[in-house]
Order: structure tokens, then sequence, then C-alpha cells
């Protein structure tokens, strides 16, 4: 009985995050799921709402225009990763390494940032609306610009 059940999910799985998939590419979504490390994937436009990627590796990824809304990035490798138009409200992005990336107008209204690094990522026309913005360099600039170094 369990491996009948076991085999159904087994084949079933592919399908429902297939049906998810508007853009970007289904293996590497695949990839992200299975083995939460997609680096340099082609993740755009997917719609990864309320997905649990702690700890994910999504180096270089490219997620211009995904749909993260509400997902838990907590401790996530976004080091030159493309997040340009990604919509993130709601999303729990503590201790996330955004370092070097594309954040040019993503959508980090009610976001929670806490710890995250930031050195030398791209963030023009973001929009942080009520968001909580602890220990994070956001909206630091000016002098101030180093208070947050560089993660190493």
């Amino acid at each position: 009985m369990k491996l009948k059940l076991f085999a159904t999910l087994a084949l079933a799985t592919p399908l429902i995050f297939a049906s998810v998939v508007n853009a970007g590419n289904s293996q590497d979504l695949q990839k992200l799921h299975f083995t939460r490390e997609c680096v340099q994937c082609n993740l755009s436009k997917v719609n990864l709402s309320g997905a649990h990627l702690i700890g994910a590796d999504l180096r270089g990824a490219n997620l211009q225009g995904a749909n993260l809304e509400g997902v838990n990035l907590e401790g996530a490798d976004l080091t030159d990763a493309n997040l340009k138009g990604a919509n993130l409200t709601s999303a729990f992005l503590t201790n996330v390494n955004f370092k070097n990336a594309n954040l040019n107008g993503a959508n980090l209204t009610r976001a929670q940032i806490y710890d995250s690094n930031v050195y030398g990522a791209s963030m023009d026309h973001m929009i942080i609306t009520d968001a909580e913005i602890y220990h994070t360099g956001i909206g630091i600039g000016g002098e101030d610009a180093d208070m947050f170094p560089d993660w190493d």
C-alpha cells in the first residue's frame, strides 16, 4: 500500500509543478524543488508563491518577474541573481545573500528582511512599503552605506 502511494506521488509531483510554471524552465523548477539547488537556473516569471526555499542555492538564477509572494528564503544564496520586477510581497528574507543581485523594481511590500547581505546589489525603484528591514543595508546611502559591509 505504501509503495503504491509513493509511486503515485512520484508520478504526480512533476505534473503538479509543470502546471504551476507559466514561464522559465520546468526542469530547473523540479531541480529546485528536489535539491534546493538551482545555480544559474531560468526561473523567470515562475509562480513560487508560498514556497519554502530555506537555504536554497540560487546563485546567478534568473528570477525576473517571478511570483515569490509569501516565499520563505531564509538562509538562501541569491548572489548575482536577477530578481528584476519579482514579486516578493510578504516574503521572509532572513540571512539571505543578495550580493550583486538585481533587485530593480522588485516588490518587497510587507516583506520581512533581517540580517541580509545586499552588498553591490542594484536596488532602483524597489517597492518597500510596510517592509520590516533590520540589519540590512536597504535604503542606506551616502557615507552610511559602509555600515553593512559585504559578508566576504
